[in-house]
């Protein structure tokens, strides 16, 4: 039985669900990399006290929350954008700019180019490659823009994630500076994905926002804030920028829960910090014990979650669906372009749920 949750975008238990036949508790998702100790328990307050609003519209302008996002990031509030989930944003802003035509850095999340495909515009892809660890190519990207100078090829936008989703890997800081510089002086737009940064958030370009203002960084509450269920994130970009975004957005399209709860978890700054020493330590300890199963290709990952890729002759989505049957989730990346048909993806959870994992691979792969 091919499992519709182990490909796709990850995390659709309720597909996953009706495959098999088991009611979602009795399966562990690890096809969605979210923080595996869960919303913040100020999260929850916030959400019980928030039921009372319900009967009233939310906030069109979520005007509490760009306030507390811009004391945190020491931003204006005018700078912030407030969606339904990062990818409310990744769908209008091609339309929004009038992009027609990006470079995509990956291999990566699937909606950039399906959001410029939406909009009429055309992709161009700069992959990564296995032998480099797929380390993000920013050289390559650099080359692109210089070389589309003489032949008219230049593209109007980069869409770059870091860390990257589905490889985990980080971006070079001093690479990424580059580029950033470069793509301001040929007056394109930088798309910059850090929906995964809050787990290593010194790597974050929100100070560059100021001087390049045709940098927009994207955020989740989705994955270090573990409220996908409710779809909140935002933007960060030049004043001027979010104004033209907003006028493409949905009215209301944020909910009033969704947003009070966005308020709690950006204050919790100490279920934040006691996340980050976790998922450092887990991982750690994860990465190690599935490094130990026979043939299995770990690659590096500053994410909350680990790229595999298995030994010959498995291929993932056989591997995803056997493991599906025994109740265990996790990302078939065969499909994803730049990757092998034998990559997998497995979110970091807790230390009794990554045993178990640990323990149906060993069998699988004996």
């Amino acid at each position: 039985m091919a499992l519709k949750a182990a490909g796709g975008h990850g995390g659709n238990v309720h597909a996953a669900a009706r495959d098999l036949r088991r009611p979602i508790e009795s399966l562990l998702d690890f096809s969605a990399s979210v923080n595996p100790l869960g919303p913040s328990p100020n999260v929850l307050r916030a959400l019980d006290e928030g039921m009372r609003l319900i009967r009233h519209y939310p906030d069109p302008d979520s005007v509490r929350l760009r306030l507390i996002l811009a004391s945190r990031w020491k931003l204006a509030p005018e700078q912030f954008v407030i969606a339904n989930g990062s990818t409310e944003l990744i769908d209008l802003i091609p339309r929004a700019l009038g992009i027609r035509s990006a470079l995509i850095v990956g291999p990566t999340f699937s909606e950039y180019g399906s959001a410029l495909h939406r909009a009429g515009a055309k992709d161009r892809h700069v992959r990564a490659a296995r032998q480099d660890g797929y380390r993000p190519p920013l050289e390559e990207v650099v080359d692109c823009f210089r070389s589309g100078r003489k032949n008219g090829r230049r593209p109007e936008a980069v869409f770059l994630c870091n860390p990257n989703s589905p490889t985990g890997q980080a971006c070079d800081q001093n690479g990424l500076t580059r580029l950033l510089k470069e793509v301001d002086r040929f007056g394109a737009w930088m798309v910059l994905d850090e929906t995964f940064v809050e787990y290593c958030h010194e790597l974050s370009q929100l100070p560059s926002v100021s001087r390049y203002p045709r940098l927009i960084v994207l955020r989740s509450f989705t994955k270090f804030y573990a409220l996908p269920g409710l779809r909140i994130g935002y933007s960060v970009s030049s004043a001027r920028t979010a104004a033209l975004l907003r006028q493409y957005q949905p009215p209301w399209s944020v909910n009033v829960l969704a947003q009070r709860a966005a308020e709690a978890a950006i204050r919790d700054q100490i279920h934040a910090r006691r996340s980050r020493a976790y998922l450092r330590r887990e991982r750690h300890r994860f990465a190690k014990a599935l490094s130990s199963l026979p043939g299995l290709r770990l690659f590096p990952s500053r994410a909350n979650f680990l790229l595999l890729e298995l030994p010959k002759p498995c291929r993932a989505g056989a591997v995803a669906a056997e493991l599906g049957r025994r109740g265990l989730l996790i990302r078939d990346c065969s499909l994803v372009p730049g990757l092998t048909p034998r990559t997998i993806r497995v979110a970091v959870r807790s230390r009794n749920d990554n045993n178990r994992l640990v323990a149906a691979l060993a069998k699988l792969l004996r």
